[in-house]
């Protein structure tokens, strides 16, 4: 991750932990002190370079958005990519803005060396509603839309829904709107995946509920505080979630494509640890 912090403010933020580990202490601060890697094309071209890298996938914006509106400014990935096009290595591009599709160009000429996946979280089709869960991102149309452009090149694109947020993003018409963007921008899956609160996005999660949707705090927090009370809730959930990838024929499994891929690159992906490479996902 280049940056540490992410202005795109995400209720359901799950990273908000990793400021503790900064001067600052206070979670609401991960999304206006940003702290950036000036560093990092340096950092990454010693690794690569080293006779002990074995040009494992390297996973950018797993935990904060490279390419949230600060990197605008500074133009940190630009450089990372020039250092990963020269060692051909492999990557997966994680964001929430349309501000990569100013690095086409070189994602372009390094998705024809390697295994490239450039994945959007997509969170819900309302525009109104990812306005207000989502406050500093991109709208969901122009994620998209973004997704649909990079279709174009050979780099494998797909859907991140995560989270999709009980009695809020997660009815069948919601559902229905995000196979169908996904279809419609040529994306080769998409992964759901619900809620999970721990440490301070509980506290950030509930507040947001407090403030915007109260008459769902009761529900939600019966899930998370009654024993088996969330698991129960999933499963049919999930059942649903199944029904409709079937029906617009959406896989789920980015592994088999990654497989081949990297396997025509000349890697082994049999032989990685899937869950170092991809536990994001």
């Amino acid at each position: 991750n280049i940056y540490r912090g992410c202005e795109h403010g995400c209720r359901y933020c799950f990273a908000l932990y990793t400021h503790k580990y900064m001067e600052n202490q206070r979670a609401g601060c991960f999304f206006s002190t940003i702290y950036k890697k000036d560093n990092i094309a340096e950092q990454l071209e010693r690794q690569l370079a080293s006779p002990a890298w074995k040009g494992e996938v390297i996973n950018l914006g797993g935990v904060t958005d490279n390419y949230q509106p600060w990197e605008e400014e500074n133009g940190l990935m630009k450089e990372v990519l020039e250092v990963l096009i020269k060692y051909r290595n492999p990557c997966i591009i994680s964001t929430k803005s349309d501000l990569i599709l100013r690095d086409y160009e070189l994602i372009d000429r390094l998705s024809r060396l390697t295994y490239v996946n450039i994945a959007s979280t997509i969170t819900c089709v309302d525009e109104r509603l990812a306005a207000e869960l989502e406050p500093g991102a991109a709208s969901p149309g122009r994620r998209f839309a973004m997704l649909k452009e990079f279709a174009k090149t050979n780099a494998s694109t797909g859907v991140h829904s995560m989270p999709l947020i009980p009695y809020l993003t997660d009815d069948v018409d919601n559902l229905e709107g995000l196979y169908q963007g996904a279809v419609s921008c040529d994306a080769r899956y998409l992964l759901p995946g619900y809620l999970n609160l721990k440490g301070p996005t509980r506290d950030a999660s509930f507040d947001y509920l407090f403030k915007c949707r109260p008459h769902l705090l009761e529900q939600i927090n019966r899930l998370f505080t009654v024993k088996n009370a969330y698991k129960e809730y999933r499963i049919p959930k999930y059942q649903k979630i199944r029904q409709i990838a079937e029906k617009y024929k959406m896989p789920s499994n980015y592994m088999k494509e990654v497989r081949s891929r990297m396997t025509v690159a000349g890697y082994n992906a049999d032989a990685a640890e899937e869950g170092e490479q991809l536990k994001f996902l």
